[in-house]
């Protein structure tokens, strides 16, 4: 369905519920997590739920109703100690960078900027929760776990299209 007809409603939705799912897992990583991390989750976790309640209003503003939050979410893992938090926190990230990489592509304009911003802050949020990158967050599927880090899987002669072919496919507009 385009976004002319339905105003990207289920990506918005997901989105939603996605940050949904983000807030309850940062209530967790907050009874974990170390002392010296606590600010950074606390950070998080504000943003989430501003991004939440953002989402909350624009599915309301479309005339529909919001996804409600669940009573509790499955957890990936046990998360016993603060080593367990900071993992959790790097996949809650990273699940809903791959959310807003779907909301990027459904919606267009100011909606689109504002996806991409979101998608980008989770993203780096990420980083700095696991310490390492992934070449596209939010796109598991593009991702290119054989090639060993720090290694260039493009022959050198190719690396600076690929590059830049890397690059337009990540800015390209569906």
């Amino acid at each position: 369905m385009s976004e002319a007809k339905d105003g990207g409603l289920p990506a918005l939705q997901a989105a939603l519920a996605a940050e949904h799912a983000a807030v309850y897992g940062y209530g967790v990583v907050g009874g974990r997590i170390a002392t010296g991390r606590r600010a950074e989750a606390q950070a998080a976790y504000d943003a989430h739920r501003a991004r939440r309640d953002a989402l909350e209003r624009e599915v309301r503003d479309r005339g529909a109703q919001p996804v409600a939050a669940s009573a509790a979410y499955a957890l990936p893992f046990p998360v016993p100690d603060s080593a367990a938090a900071i993992r959790l926190a790097a996949e809650l990230e990273e699940r809903v960078a791959g959310v807003y990489s779907d909301l990027v592509r459904a919606v267009s304009g100011e909606r689109r900027g504002t996806a991409a911003l979101a998608l980008r802050e989770a993203a780096v949020r990420a980083v700095r929760w696991r310490g390492e990158s992934v070449a596209f967050p939010g796109l598991a599927e593009r991702a290119d776990t054989s090639a060993p880090t720090g290694t260039d899987p493009a022959p050198a002669s190719d690396s600076a299209s690929a590059s830049a072919s890397a690059r337009a496919s990540a800015t390209r507009t569906p």
